[in-house]
């Protein structure tokens, strides 16, 4: 393939590092003292063992320590870290330390900037999940203010919409509203209101019961996926959006569950074949960010076997009515980044089911080098196949124009 054939860039999983004034410039003013709000302060403490993250604020003025500039909401101190936006750093320099906007490419939280760096990369349109808010809105899931939290939902998408996805970005930047995942009802409600103004994907979590929240095996979600049936609303759930990552023991170093990241999204896609919930919801469709897909073959067709061997005594007699890699083909898609074998097994995964992504600002992205990896990997496969790959698919899925752009 000729290096002026591979297509432009159509990534489903970056992310941005929200602005200070997110949710200061949209709440009411009541809420502004107690909502999510930037504070610089010194780092006390910070460990990552076993997936757990856990930073220790000092106090603000205190020059005890390196600084960085901590959401503070509630009692919640989350601090911008090194790991939130390491592009334009050496790998050797990305390290788990605390930083403040400055020290951070201004592409992280910047629009104009973004689309700057989008160029570099070789990428046109892209898919955006927060930081600050978590990967589907945990931090306000875990507030005690359910009022303020649902507020705190709303301006977010109201600034992805409006603002981070508005007229500066050109359609370049693609909006994934949140909703109040402890309401079903709340969600479903958010997800139509978002949907009316062109928003075609909604973040959910890999495995809610990880967040103290039902099973996709209940009928709880039923009402928020209806709302997405009926909208073309795609859900899409990132590695970590159970706020608990794979690992093996609590000492284990970071690098075991970084290794394995992709086991989250392998255990939420058997839940949802064996759910019946595509049986239920035709329209549905589901994605898992950055969950890469060499290992989707043998899960469908262990899937298979079970569903034809063991669903008598397996509990999904009544309402798994397919074989699972069918309802696979219609419903789920697989992204990536970085992952040869994935490439080289597309025949049992499926040209329709694979997404392209960047990770950008993340220490895991690949830019700004994705076209070059790009072209390394899928060297091998036809031109149509790599523009489905890396755009194609991505303009279906989420009702983009033919040229790429949203709306």
């Amino acid at each position: 393939m000729e290096t002026t054939q591979f297509p432009l860039i159509i990534s489903v999983d970056d992310h941005t590092v929200e602005p200070p004034g997110v949710w200061q410039d949209r709440l009411p003013r009541k809420y502004r003292d107690v909502g999510p709000r930037i504070v610089r302060a010194p780092l006390k403490e910070m460990t990552f063992l076993g997936g757990r993250f856990k930073p220790v604020m000092g106090d603000p003025g205190a020059t005890d320590g390196p600084l960085g500039d901590w959401w503070v909401y509630e009692d919640l101190r989350r601090p911008l870290t090194r790991l939130d936006t390491a592009v334009g750093c050496a790998r050797d320099e990305v390290r788990l330390e605390v930083i403040t906007y400055e020290q951070m490419r201004a592409g992280s939280y910047d629009v104009s900037a973004r689309l700057a760096d989008m160029d570099v990369n070789h990428v046109q349109s892209a898919l955006c999940f927060p930081t600050f808010p978590r990967f589907c809105g945990q931090t306000f899931t875990e507030a005690a203010d359910k009022e303020l939290a649902l507020l705190c939902v709303r301006a977010y998408n109201d600034w992805t919409v409006e603002e981070w996805c508005g007229p500066e970005a050109g359609g370049r930047l693609v909006p994934l509203p949140l909703i109040p995942l402890w309401d079903a009802r709340l969600a479903a409600e958010e997800v139509r209101r978002n949907a009316a103004r062109g928003a075609r994907a909604v973040a959910f979590s890999e495995i809610p019961p990880h967040l103290g929240l039902p099973s996709v095996h209940t009928d709880e979600w039923d009402p928020f996926l209806a709302a997405c049936d009926e909208t073309g609303t795609v859900v899409a759930m990132h590695i970590g959006s159970s706020s608990r990552m794979p690992s093996t023991s609590a000492d284990a170093p970071p690098a075991v569950g970084s290794t394995i990241t992709f086991a989250n999204c392998c255990f939420s896609m058997v839940d949802w074949l064996m759910s019946g919930k595509f049986e239920r919801f035709p329209n549905l469709k589901v994605m898992y960010a950055e969950g890469q897909i060499g290992w989707i073959p043998y899960i469908l067709e262990r899937a298979d076997v079970v569903w034809e061997e063991n669903r008598g005594w397996g509990g999904i007699a009544d309402k798994v009515r397919r074989p699972p890699s069918e309802l696979f083909a219609e419903h789920v898609y697989g992204c990536f980044f970085d992952d040869a074998f994935g490439l080289r097994s597309l025949d049992a995964i499926g040209v329709g089911n694979v997404l392209y992504e960047t990770d950008y600002p993340h220490s895991d992205s690949t830019w700004p080098k994705s076209r070059e990896v790009g072209e390394a990997q899928m060297g091998h496969l036809p031109a149509d196949v790599v523009e489905r790959i890396v755009r194609g698919n991505a303009i279906e899925l989420l009702g983009l124009t033919p040229e790429g752009l949203w709306r």
